[in-house]
Formats: structure tokens, C-alpha cells, sequence
């Protein structure tokens, strides 16, 4: 019992804590069913808070790039414990407005990242930065369906978790 208090003492804020308010340009709002927040009831990230969530990588394909990409960003089940998340369902929207639900369960059966890097180059806006959802399909024949390919957002600004 210890040792999963300690487990859960360094993982993060304690429940309803405040994180640190982001020093550069918001990239990313997290709302909804969240207990650590920056500002009211959402929780803001800039670039440097993401990347120090951890980075990953996925070497994968896309349906939209030619070839194998290299894709380095934090994972998306990093984020959502570094705000206490409790939902089910993600509402992840673009700068554009596209909108998609992602089910939260999909971070705990894959590594899915928010890439802010493809083959060692930040992504822009105009090469579906700053912030692509992406899923390790080369590693999971699963991942080839379009109804996992709707999942993969580019230019992904805000998370709702419901």
C-alpha cells in the first residue's frame, strides 16, 4: 500500500493541484473531466511543457506521408495522468475545427503519441503541426482501418476528455 502512495505522490500534482502556467505559446488546452489544471478549468501546454512530459518515438507509416516517418512526442496516456484525467472518450479538435472521439482506452492498448516531431523536424502548421495524434500502425496490423486512420488529427489544439 506504501509504495503505490508513493507511486501516485510522484506522478504528478496532488488531486486538484494547480501545474504551472505555460512561459511560451499555448499549443495545446485540455478540458473536461480533468483534476490538475493551469488556469480555471482547463489545463494549457506549451511546447516545453509537453516535451517534459517525456519524449517517445514511433518509426510508422501514415496514410497521408510517403514512406516510413520517424515521430518523437510525449504519449498521449502521459498527458492525460499529468491532469488526472478520468473520462472514457476524448473530444480532440484541430485549429481547423475537425473534430474527432478518440476512446482513452486506445493509450492504454497502444503507444500513441503527440508527435511534435517528424524525422527530427518540428512540425509546422502547414505539415500538420504543431501537434499530430499518431498510432504505431506499422506495429499493429489493427491500426490499418479507416476508422482508426479518422483518428490521427493534425494540427491538434484542444482535448476535451469526457
Amino acid at each position: 500500500m506504501l509504495g503505490v502512495a508513493l507511486l501516485l505522490l510522484s506522478a504528478g500534482p496532488i488531486f486538484g493541484e494547480s501545474l504551472p502556467p505555460p512561459s511560451g505559446a499555448v499549443v495545446l488546452t485540455v478540458s473536461g473531466r480533468i483534476s490538475h489544471t493551469t488556469s480555471g478549468n482547463r489545463a494549457e501546454f506549451d511546447r516545453a511543457a509537453l516535451e517534459s512530459l517525456g519524449l517517445h518515438r514511433a518509426r510508422t507509416s501514415t496514410a497521408w506521408t510517403d514512406g516510413v516517418s520517424t515521430f518523437e512526442g510525449p504519449l498521449l496516456c502521459d498527458l492525460l495522468r499529468r491532469v488526472g484525467a478520468t473520462g472514457t472518450t476524448l473530444l480532440a479538435q484541430a485549429l481547423n475545427d475537425y473534430a474527432v472521439e478518440i476512446p482513452v482506452d486506445d493509450c492504454r492498448k497502444y503507444p500513441v503519441i503527440l508527435a511534435l516531431r517528424r524525422d527530427g523536424n518540428d512540425l509546422l502548421r502547414r505539415d500538420k503541426g504543431p501537434i499530430w495524434i499518431v498510432y504505431p500502425r506499422d506495429d499493429f496490423p489493427e491500426l490499418r482501418s479507416e476508422q482508426i486512420n479518422t483518428r490521427w488529427i493534425w494540427q491538434l489544439d484542444r482535448l476535451e476528455v469526457r
